[in-house]
């Protein structure tokens, strides 16, 4: 048995408001909610501190810096797995959905995708069955449409697996993120260390890769998520078609539009769109696509994700109510939002009989200071 956790003369973010309140937790749950700025004997006196529900990230690549922190450097698995969980935890992310690419390309090792999604995935789940992780942890399938093996990947995972996310990638040169064929160019030379004449002989390899099994691959990734269950999800849709085509296979999600048209074109089709929080707390993409403050101000982004940085999460959601003046309008973008977008009703807000993941924040001149983190009412950082 483990005693409440009461939060008291605090400014709750609520679903569509805040307020000066307290929170009680208790046996995992959130127990009650109330207002006014009284603090009862045994609470924690927050002093007007924000607190808010956990952070709920749909797409991160932290994992893989921590699975290799250098080049050709492959760290210990279970311990990157759980220095990547204790450094979601410290930055307030209580659910995360773990990004893991399924589709390789084993004909070309300088490619650097190798086959990897079926191991790493059973190491995630077995540890997680170990109750040895801070926060809630699911699976993302990233389906990479240009590859070789794809459909057979795809093969090795089951409803089993509980994975909550397939999206559709395709990084084909000339496209969708890399409509810029020179900035793709500087990056797979910058990681893989390629001549340019590697690097443009690749990039026809993979345009003839996706001419013979793009198709046949979206079809496959489809198919999966529908047998898994999961939530599918577009990425770097650029144009309106393209949005046709992701609304027309079920498409709920749309990761990272490049595009005001495409983010237009999604609102349309009642897809939500996830920008990430770098392009917001930067000011602008570092692919030189469409800036997230740009579709903020236009009503057109629904979720953040902090994707390549995890300390960015909080502190867009945070820049977002600023702009918008309604923090709690902000929150939702890392909490409500993304959590429902998955199916998940359990969390993501504070309203009695959910999770008791929440966090506590101050504000120091705009940026976020993270007090107190709690996931299952258990404090975690």
């Amino acid at each position: 048995m483990t005693s409440d956790v009461i939060l008291a003369n605090a400014t709750l973010v609520l679903p569509d408001e805040t307020l000066r309140g307290q929170v009680v937790l208790r046996g995992g749950r959130i127990s009650a909610v109330d207002t006014g700025a009284q603090v009862p004997p045994g609470a924690v006196d927050c002093g007007g501190d924000y607190v808010a529900p956990g952070l709920v990230e749909l797409h991160t690549d932290n994992l893989e810096r921590h699975i290799s922190p250098r080049p050709k450097v492959d760290w210990p698995h279970k311990a990157a797995i759980m220095a990547h969980d204790g450094e979601l935890a410290s930055v307030g992310i209580t659910t995360v959905f773990d990004a893991v690419r399924v589709g390789s390309i084993t004909s070309n090792a300088k490619a650097g995708y190798e086959k990897y999604a079926r191991a790493m995935a059973s190491e995630i789940l077995a540890i997680r069955e170990t109750g040895l992780l801070k926060i809630s942890h699911h699976l993302h399938l990233r389906a990479e449409i240009c590859s070789e093996t794809l459909a057979a990947e795809l093969d090795e995972f089951g409803p089993d697996d509980r994975i909550g996310i397939v999206s559709l990638m395709d990084h084909t040169p000339g496209q969708r993120q890399f409509r810029d064929e020179g900035k793709f160019m500087d990056y797979l030379r910058g990681k893989h260390a390629l001549s340019e004449e590697q690097t443009r002989a690749y990039f026809d390899d993979l345009r003839a890769l996706q001419a013979r099994v793009g198709t046949l691959h979206e079809e496959a990734a489809v198919a999966a998520a529908r047998r898994f269950g999961a939530t599918l999800a577009s990425h770097d849709d650029t144009t309106s078609g393209q949005v046709g085509v992701s609304a027309s296979y079920g498409i709920r999600l749309a990761e990272f539009p490049t595009t005001h048209e495409a983010a237009q074109a999604c609102q349309a089709a009642g897809i939500r769109v996830i920008m990430g929080a770098p392009n917001l707390v930067r000011g602008g993409s570092h692919s030189g696509n469409v800036a997230a403050a740009d579709l903020a101000q236009a009503g057109l982004l629904d979720i953040l994700s902090s994707d390549y940085v995890p300390s960015s999460l909080l502190m867009a959601a945070v820049q977002l109510g600023t702009m918008w003046d309604d923090m709690a309008r902000g929150l939702a973008t890392v909490t409500t939002t993304p959590a429902r977008g998955v199916g998940l009703t359990d969390r993501g807000a504070v309203v009695p009989g959910l999770r008791a993941d929440v966090i506590r924040f101050a504000l120091d001149d705009g940026l976020p200071v993270l007090r107190g983190v709690w996931a299952q009412g258990r404090q975690v950082a």
